[in-house]
């Protein structure tokens, strides 16, 4: 698509609020089965006592959240996890960590799990923070299919919410991401106190990304106790702007799963619904999503029910 600008982003995000879902809806459709939504499960394979400071965090070193940090988990343990995340439905697998960059002393252990994960015909998806090259070819070479990096907001905004971690070293670790062959999941975190020139500004950086993610989490912020952002009491998102950024990021980069993340617990069916017609094929499935809440597996699968809505098509070992 070549660079995107916030203004060429301004004309998609403005329209009417009916035509621009329409408009979502069609790309939506002629890129892929409109019934089908990705189920994709995360799991915390290694819990708190982060370094950075990112405001939104309640595994940050930084603050007080009353969280216990827990050291990386043992291979059993996250393959029995994946195992029952299969179980359940879900065709991707996640594991993040809250770390700032990848120690080589860890590399072992993770590369051995990615391998383990995808022999179950999962695919992987791993969020360590910065890797370097070496480190992205050796999870390629490990099975590793996705690495999720994303840029949280805008440039403008992000040093108010982070500022141990530049976002050009964002952008960074997305090429070493793309040049070992990995997809690419990117995407950002609505409701702390950006502007809606800061989401536009977001969704250009994302859509001009070369090539674009293949993956797009819209996250909405989880307001935990003791991080900056539950002190600051930022406003929630207005349900009808949640709309409007999952129907652009549909149009502008048409390919891409689209995936409803953190803050779904408190959405309402009718609003999730409203999402999957705006372009959302994407969710994370069971109780928890690293260390915060999520819907759990029964509700989903009874909304989808109601909603003749499924999940992909189990992937074969």
């Amino acid at each position: 698509m070549g660079r995107v600008s916030k203004d060429d982003v301004a004309r998609i995000y403005g329209k009417p609020f009916f035509e621009l879902v329409y408009e979502a809806s069609t790309v939506h459709r002629a890129n892929h089965d409109p019934q089908v939504v990705e189920w994709a499960t995360l799991l915390s394979i290694k819990t708190g006592a982060c370094p950075e400071d990112c405001g939104y965090c309640a595994q940050s070193a930084h603050y007080d959240t009353g969280l216990h940090a827990e050291p990386l988990m043992e291979l059993d343990s996250v393959v029995e996890a994946a195992r029952d995340a299969k179980a359940r439905g879900s065709t991707r697998f996640c594991m993040g960590a809250a770390w700032r960059r990848v120690a080589d002393r860890d590399m072992p252990a993770l590369t051995t799990m990615i391998g383990a994960v995808k022999e179950l015909g999962l695919e992987t998806c791993v969020t360590l923070g910065s890797i370097t090259n070496e480190q992205a070819a050796a999870f390629k070479a490990a099975g590793l299919d996705y690495y999720n990096h994303n840029l949280d907001t805008s440039r403008d905004h992000y040093g108010s919410i982070i500022t141990t971690r530049s976002y050009d070293e964002r952008l960074e670790t997305l090429e070493h991401v793309r040049a070992a062959g990995i997809a690419v999941c990117c995407g950002g975190i609505l409701g702390m106190g950006e502007t809606r020139r800061d989401r536009l500004e977001l969704l250009a950086e994302l859509a001009s990304l070369d090539p674009q993610p293949e993956s797009v989490p819209i996250n909405q912020l989880v307001a935990i106790e003791g991080t900056p952002l539950h002190d600051q009491g930022v406003e929630p998102v207005d349900k009808f702007e949640l709309v409007r950024m999952i129907a652009t990021a549909r149009i502008l980069i048409p390919r891409a799963a689209v995936r409803l993340s953190a803050g779904r617990e408190s959405m309402t069916e009718e609003l999730q619904a409203l999402c999957f017609l705006a372009g959302a094929n994407s969710i994370f499935v069971g109780d928890k999503l690293l260390t915060t809440g999520n819907r759990g597996f029964d509700p989903d699968q009874e909304l989808f029910r109601r909603l003749d809505l499924r999940p992909e098509i189990e992937r074969e070992a």
